[in-house]
């Protein structure tokens, strides 16, 4: 079974939870569902990440008991549902609270579905809906996810992924996108703006792994998106 296979067979599985209305597909398989025909050739991780806006919790809650056919929550981390199935993805629980800063988090507690709460998330907005395996997906707007990518301190094999998800999201947006990444960085403290361009540099640098999107052809891509940064500091400066 190749990976699209099983990403597909995952979102099918999590259908009662992701047509819940302003959850979002959020992560390192929205590259994946843009592409032409949702391809899923710019495989990162293993996994399918929901973001869950905080104010529909509540009704996400309810949908839950109609996964556990399918999945069942891990003892140690609740907030990740683990498949039944080789055949399909682990399915990680986020929260979005579009009121935090993007430097905070904090764990949104409950009984059943605890949430960790990223503050850089609140850079999301809704962005397309599109139907696969017969599920109506709402993914979040690019722009956003690509800051909110470029926005967060990490290091090591997870901060590498990120930039690489980052990576994938470029190689999808369009004029209108560029412009939307222009508005929401220029609304950034400048720590954050720092942060972005930082690691639009060591992505501008990453090598190949293997599996996984390939940096070098689109080098010219990532410093071109720096340079355009780097034109809103110094016309803001």
């Amino acid at each position: 079974m190749t990976f699209r296979d099983r990403l597909l067979a995952t979102i099918e599985a999590a259908r009662p939870v992701l047509e819940e209305p302003d959850v979002l597909v959020v992560g390192s398989e929205v590259p994946n569902l843009l592409e032409p025909g949702a391809a899923a050739t710019l495989v990162v991780s293993q996994d399918l990440d929901i973001g869950v806006p905080i104010h529909c919790h509540a009704a996400v809650k309810r949908r839950l008991p109609e996964m556990l056919i399918r999945f069942h929550p891990s003892p140690e981390e609740p907030s990740v549902w683990t498949p039944r199935s080789p055949d399909l993805l682990e399915v990680n629980f986020v929260g979005i609270d579009p009121s935090r800063d993007p430097a905070d988090a904090y764990v949104f507690e409950d009984d059943l579905l605890p949430l960790l709460v990223f503050g850089a998330l609140s850079l999301l907005t809704a962005g397309k809906e599109i139907e696969i395996a017969g599920t109506r997906v709402r993914l979040p707007s690019p722009a956003g996810l690509l800051l909110e990518k470029l926005v967060s301190d990490r290091t090591g094999e997870k901060g590498d992924r990120d930039l690489l998800v980052a990576l994938g999201l470029l190689m999808a947006v369009g004029p209108a996108d560029l412009d939307q990444v222009d508005a929401l960085y220029a609304a950034l403290r400048p720590e954050f703006r720092y942060a972005v361009r930082s690691n639009l540099t060591i992505l501008s640098l990453l090598e190949q792994r293997t599996g996984m999107p390939d940096p070098r052809p689109r080098r010219a891509a990532v410093v071109a998106l720096l340079r355009r940064l780097e034109q809103i500091d110094g016309g803001a400066a």
